[in-house]
């Protein structure tokens, strides 16, 4: 394998994710399939400074007015044009999730719209984690999408595991489907195929995908369509379009030092249970009471005076994670929207209190939460590295906070195995 240090060009792919831990799930992929990635966090103010094969632009866009969002996208784009992007990868989340207004339909229609494109895929599958689509079905694990936990997620239910239908309340495009019998047939049968759905009017094309296999067929058939539409497991069949293979040396960051700690605010099945096997291991842990942040409590000064004297002897965890039902209880007395924001604000500022404690490795597990953690760490790139789990990789980053920089993950709420709070600093 080359060295990917060597390599020479400028931006191939470039890349806009509604949310942060989503851009990560994305450059991940690209990462282990060879491309030297960096992550941005919003759209940069200036061009990009470092060598990169790909560029992703870290919205956090996903539950956002759909007008809003679609204006970030678009600002995106610019950027990404303007850096020399020759593809462009809208990316949202393995789960589809979204509300019957968007925000997937409206930021693709927008995209296509700006490129000049009148057909483009849409693709969640990502079966390194268990996401599959069988004839436009949604699967997580072995269950329909609606019967996963998703259908309980306090910002964006999913009761409908029929990816044609949601789609297609959400865009002003005809959705059409590409089954997995003429994935199953190579390249060639599915480009067909889009020629024949362009044919009968159709704009967006949901394509199914059942293993890693399904997503290097359809990831060579997308060769030279300027926009993709995908969770992050498309991105493994992307890179040998632009003649890239996997090379290690994509994945090398600075070693990792510092004291160690995890804040979680996601309320995901998977994260709750990440949660209680961090607890069952003895590690300090404290829970974040919605209540008392609402009430005025200085939440997060008593966080960090309980964190400070145990962050020598190993990880911490601090966290909102809750179960259902106690979510739908605090959201009836606080309101969803000021219940969410009052618990981002509070973890991430506690996160941002830990690094100024020390911390240089860093766990944030939940999409918005890590949105509101980089953001108050003043984090405005990252490079990516190695993953820990499916999706989730270590990376680096500069902070006022941490000058020399720090490793940090960025985990969404439904990816990672039971112990990953613990796994991933073993991985360093």
């Amino acid at each position: 394998m080359g060295n990917s240090t060597e390599r020479k060009g400028g931006v191939r792919l470039g890349c806009i994710a509604d949310d942060f831990t989503g851009a990560t799930d994305l450059a991940n992929n690209l990462v282990r399939a060879g491309m030297r990635v960096v992550q941005t966090i919003g759209v940069p103010g200036a061009p990009l400074d470092a060598q990169a094969d790909a560029v992703v632009v870290a919205l956090k866009s996903r539950t956002i007015a759909p007008a809003e969002a679609v204006a970030q996208s678009l600002a995106a784009l610019q950027w990404l044009k303007e850096q020399g992007a020759e593809q462009i990868y809208f990316k949202y989340c393995s789960t589809f999730d979204s509300t019957p207004e968007g925000n997937i339909g409206p930021v693709t229609d927008a995209l296509m719209q700006a490129l000049g494109t009148g057909f483009t895929v849409a693709t969640p599958a990502f079966p390194d984690n268990k996401r599959t689509v069988f004839k436009g079905y949604l699967f997580a694990g072995d269950v329909l999408l609606n019967e996963s936990g998703m259908q309980d997620h306090p910002l964006t239910p999913m009761k409908d595991p029929n990816l044609v239908r949601v789609l297609q309340a959400q865009t002003q495009k005809k959705v059409g489907l590409v089954d997995y019998q003429t994935i199953a047939q190579g390249a060639e049968a599915v480009r067909a195929r889009f020629a024949a759905l362009q044919a009968e009017g159709v704009g967006i094309a949901i394509v199914d995908a059942l293993a890693n296999a399904d997503l290097v067929t359809l990831g060579a058939a997308l060769k030279g369509m300027p926009l993709v539409t995908a969770g992050s497991g498309v991105a493994i069949g992307l890179p040998a379009n632009f003649g890239i293979a996997p090379d290690s040396q994509a994945a090398a960051l600075p070693a990792a030092e510092g004291l160690q700690a995890v804040v979680s605010g996601s309320c995901s099945v998977a994260t709750n249970q990440q949660v209680a096997a961090f607890i069952a291991t003895g590690r300090p842990a404290l829970a974040i009471d919605p209540l008392r942040i609402a009430e005025g409590a200085d939440v997060r000064g008593e966080a960090l005076a309980w964190a400070r004297d145990k962050l020598a002897s190993g990880p911490v965890l601090v966290y909102s994670t809750a179960e259902p039902a106690s979510v739908r209880a605090i959201q009836g007395r606080l309101g969803v929207e000021k219940a969410g924001a009052m618990v981002e604000e509070t973890i991430a500022g506690i996160a941002r209190g830990l690094v100024e404690l020390g911390v240089r490795q860093l766990v944030v597990a939940g999409g918005e939460t890590s949105g509101a953690c980089v953001q108050a760490l003043e984090i405005a790139q990252m490079r990516i590295g190695a993953q820990i789990d499916p999706g989730v990789p270590w990376c680096h980053a500069l902070s006022p906070a941490a000058p020399q920089g720090l490793h940090i993950t960025l985990k969404s709420g439904n990816f990672g195995t039971p112990d990953f709070f613990t796994k991933a600093f073993a991985k360093r």
